[in-house]
């Protein structure tokens, strides 16, 4: 496989699942400010930006950080690199590139969202609930991962897919963690509390874990626990092991594909077995905010070594 063609199978899922997350991100703040006393040292709205990365542009853009402002930039803003729209708008153009490589399935998915996307941005910002933009969203991410799952070949080109959808995914839990845990709430006296427990459960329905968690843990709704099962438990298909997991499976895939180990492999595995060795206690021991800073930093990298590797170059 070219180098551009898997390039853009890869940005293809990346756009996808960071697509999600910003609708995920939304919901956790509308669910978030519905309760009046939660008022963090900063504005729960503009704590979304920070976690998104996206506070800097938006600043640029407005003045204050208010929810109608916020939730045009992203959703809707093509100003915004990290947009639904602009992240929708992008995989569809890497997927007309590389047309010949996908299904009819998962081009129909992705050129379906991308044309009611069109329409859903000419209707005025009023009529349409946040809700509403939210759920659309992870239904046609949704589609998308169903499409290619379903029907595409077990080639390389799927493992590149599912590169970008792992490495995504992986900085996306961390960053929705963070929001919670060193923005929203608002002091540490609060550890613990009812707006504690509200914000964590908050935090596990924007990410659809909320009933596996139950599942898996039961009981009461505790910071630990949930640091546990986005961070450490393969049972959570967003925990950040489980994404490691994807990630180094598909580089061996890979590496028996093109007949030679890469650094790409070596870092994956070290990050693996790393978060295999730790235990709850030991990150919130370091800080969780401090542990998920570093993991954003260790899969930034990855990503560069992944880019460095197979996608530019040819990597017959």
């Amino acid at each position: 496989m070219l180098s551009r063609t898997a390039d853009n199978l890869y940005w293809i899922a990346r756009y996808m699942e960071r697509a999600e997350t910003m609708a995920r991100l939304l919901e956790v703040g509308s669910r978030i400010s519905l309760l009046p006393t939660a008022h963090g040292y900063r504005n729960e709205w503009d704590s979304l930006l920070q976690a998104s990365g996206t506070a800097f542009g938006f600043h640029q853009k407005y003045a204050e950080a208010e929810q109608c402002d916020i939730e045009s930039y992203l959703f809707f803003d093509l100003d915004n690199p990290s947009s639904v729209a602009t992240c929708i708008s992008r995989a569809r153009e890497n997927a007309r590139i590389v047309r010949t490589a996908l299904t009819a399935q998962v081009w129909d998915a992705l050129n379906t969202a991308f044309q009611e996307l069109r329409v859903l941005a000419k209707q005025p910002r009023h009529q349409l609930e946040l809700s509403r933009l939210t759920d659309w969203t992870m239904r046609h991410a949704a589609m998308v991962r169903g499409a290619i799952d379903a029907t595409l070949l077990r080639n390389d080109g799927w493992d590149f897919l599912n590169l970008g959808y792992y490495l995504e995914r992986s900085d996306n839990t961390a960053r929705l963690m963070d929001v919670k845990y060193y923005v929203l709430l608002p002091r540490v006296e609060f550890v613990g509390s009812g707006l504690d427990n509200y914000q964590w459960t908050t935090l596990l329905r924007a990410m659809s874990a909320h009933r596996a968690f139950h599942w898996a843990y039961g009981g009461e709704v505790t910071a630990r626990k949930i640091a546990d099962f986005l961070i450490l438990n393969r049972q959570c298909p967003r925990s950040l092991i489980t994404c490691a997991e994807g990630i180094t499976g598909h580089l061996a895939r890979l590496e028996r594909n093109y007949g030679k180990t890469s650094r790409a492999q070596e870092m994956a595995l070290a990050l693996e077995a790393g978060l295999a060795a730790l235990s709850v206690e030991e990150i919130i021991e370091e800080g969780l905010h401090e542990f998920l800073t570093r993991f954003i930093g260790d899969i930034a990298s990855l990503g560069g070594v992944v880019f460095e590797t197979y996608l530019s170059g040819d990597v017959r």
